[in-house]
């Protein structure tokens, strides 16, 4: 069994996580593989290096390196170097690097200076954190760089800053009057990418951002066209709960774009290709009937592993009751 799955960073990785977990289980499904197609949207030059925040997220969760009480960055890391760029007076400090972190952050930059993919270099990577001994396989979205932007207006009047900036540094504070990434016009899916999808058996759409995180994604041109076109049922889960997102700024991001908060608003950014969208428990109230979506509810909230292995199993098992698309 081949299934596909769109991510951005936290909630993807822990959800994606909770699928291996999963499957581990599942006798019946000890063959499957994973493919996940990564935003990098996200991403980012910080000191000299390239740095790609979702991408990193999903290795290390997966790779069981992560920071669980941040849900992002290396267990156990030290800032020495970042102290010590900061009593250089280099900037920006907003933006917190650990040196385990770093070390990922040096040899992507070294890679990709001496002519690697970003493709070659997730690959090499992953193998670090033992990805392909999952059944994984991590696939950026693009090899084009691609980077989200985010319009505002503040003393400085109208200007353009960088996603990261409004999102770490202004914790989305400040109201987003646009988003714009930068490149992806122009962005080419990165190889398997497109071939992932056309040719999986379940596509899932972890509760990831579905603006920055997913948005971004489905706006490599053809990503979108795979999608309505391919067989497997596509199954989504819902990033809002009871009016308010699980984690994150989902909200800010949403009303940029007009929308209200809520699960219905999200699937209707996916309504074109979306066949199962699962929401929590009180939630399917609130949902316009859409032609061919089927509404379910499920316990949502990720609260450790063993959770979300249950929500990540629930996914699969509405795609695999749904079975194929119908030609």
């Amino acid at each position: 069994m081949q299934i596909t799955a769109l991510a951005g960073g936290v909630g993807g990785a822990r959800f994606l996580r909770g699928l291996c977990d999963h499957l581990r289980r599942r006798s019946d499904l000890s063959d499957a593989r994973l493919t996940i197609v990564g935003n990098t949207g996200d991403d980012i030059t910080m000191f000299g290096l390239r740095v790609c925040p979702d991408l990193d997220t999903l290795m290390y969760t997966l790779g069981d390196g992560i920071d669980e009480s941040q849900g992002w960055g290396r267990v156990g890391d030290t800032r020495t170097l970042q102290g010590e760029l900061a009593a250089y007076g280099v900037q920006p400090q907003w933006f917190g690097l650990g040196d385990l972190d770093l070390a990922t952050h040096v040899a992507r930059s070294q890679w990709l200076g001496q002519g690697a993919t970003l493709s070659e270099v997730v690959a090499r990577l992953g193998a670090r954190w033992g990805l392909d001994r999952l059944g994984v396989t991590l696939l950026p979205m693009s090899d084009d760089p691609v980077e989200t932007h985010v319009v505002i207006d503040d003393e400085d009047g109208r200007r353009a800053i960088h996603f990261q900036e409004w999102w770490v540094r202004h914790q989305a504070g400040i109201p987003a009057r646009t988003f714009t990434a930068v490149g992806l016009d122009r962005a080419r899916p990165a190889p398997g990418v497109l071939e992932a999808i056309r040719g999986a058996d379940v596509v899932l759409l972890p509760p990831s951002n579905p603006v920055v995180s997913i948005g971004i994604v489905l706006g490599v041109p053809g990503v979108r066209d795979a999608l309505r076109g391919c067989a497997a049922p596509v199954v989504g889960v819902s990033p809002i709960v009871g009016g308010a997102p699980v984690r994150g700024h989902a909200d800010a991001c949403l009303a940029a774009l007009g929308l209200p908060t809520t699960p219905d608003a999200v699937a209707g950014l996916y309504e074109d290709f979306l066949d199962r969208w699962l929401v929590a428990p009180g939630d399917a109230a609130g949902m316009r009937r859409r032609r061919g979506l089927d509404v379910l509810e499920r316990p949502l909230l990720m609260r450790d592993r063993t959770s979300a292995a249950e929500l990540a199993g629930a996914a699969l098992d509405a795609a695999l009751d749904a079975g194929p698309r119908r030609g």
